[in-house]
């Protein structure tokens, strides 16, 4: 018996532009050289890495780089720290240089602050892409923290400038800065967390709230997509994370039920479509 689901995927779901900008980048030069080296992950998605790999893009990391003389490698839109630039120099490598603007912002900021002594906290994630290339601003001497407990054990200088990863909660940041000031520091808070994330976090639970169910779809290290899952977990209880469509349990879903689809910044248009297309099959 069909179960004749109605599905529907969120329009403001998808990558943002910063990754949309990164893998026109890399899918114009694999057109033309056939194959693309790039530093990391091109997005935290695994399905979309392959469907790039089987086109020619070769995935390396910094050792890999030292190693590499005379080619081209992309750098993706989470930036990269200055010793990366360094080492492209000394062995001739072209850098095709996706950051995306709204990180390279953050990093000049960063940059600035450190130069002119100030010292820096930054809210993000612990070995993230992003968070490695700003802490390269300072020299790797910034405090990186992903929450307020971790600063429980650190004695941290009586004023600082506070940042924040691109992707992070705008309530979270602002939440920790008043905290932090309630402590007795002095801090000065930079807010550069994306717009077109922090948007997507506001609207993300409205959207969720309109479907009997929700599946979200997202790379599983995808630091974003475990945030915005959270957020549509909260508005509809009934909300479900895969990776893939072969994720999808049949058994969860009533007939002509409501189904929304949604993702991360680094879900992929194709790979929602076919989520929708294997529920409408139930």
């Amino acid at each position: 018996m069909a179960k004749d689901l109605q599905v529907t995927i969120d329009k403001d779901s998808g990558f943002c532009f910063g990754v949309v900008y990164a893998i026109d980048m890399a899918e114009e030069i694999l057109e033309e050289d056939g194959y693309l080296y790039c530093l990391g992950d091109i997005v935290h998605n695994d399905e979309e890495v392959a469907r790039l790999k089987a086109k020619g893009l070769r995935i390396i990391g910094h050792a890999d780089l030292a190693g590499l003389k005379n080619e081209k490698v992309l750098i993706r839109a989470h930036g990269e720290a200055p010793e990366t630039y360094r080492t492209a120099l000394e062995n001739n490598i072209t850098l095709i240089d996706a950051s995306c603007p709204v990180v390279l912002k953050l990093q000049n900021r960063i940059k600035t602050s450190y130069d002119g002594q100030e010292k820096i906290l930054i809210f993000g994630k612990h070995g993230h892409a992003e968070v490695i290339g700003l802490q390269g601003q300072t020299n790797n001497e910034a405090i990186v923290f992903q929450d307020l407990e971790e600063l429980d054990h650190i004695e941290l200088p009586p004023s600082f400038t506070l940042y924040s990863q691109t992707t992070k909660s705008v309530d979270k940041f602002y939440a920790i800065k008043e905290e932090l000031q309630n402590r007795g520091y002095e801090v000065k808070a930079n807010d550069t967390i994306c717009r077109q994330v922090s948007n997507r976090y506001e609207d993300l639970g409205d959207f969720a709230r309109q479907y009997d169910k929700i599946v979200f779809v997202s790379g599983k290290k995808s630091s974003n997509g475990k945030v915005l899952y959270d957020v549509c977990k909260q508005a509809n209880p009934q909300s479900y994370f895969i990776s893939d469509p072969a994720e999808l349990d049949e058994t969860l879903f009533e007939a002509n039920e409501t189904v929304g689809i949604c993702g991360a910044t680094s879900t992929p248009m194709w790979l929602m479509k076919d989520v929708k297309q294997a529920l409408e099959l139930f």
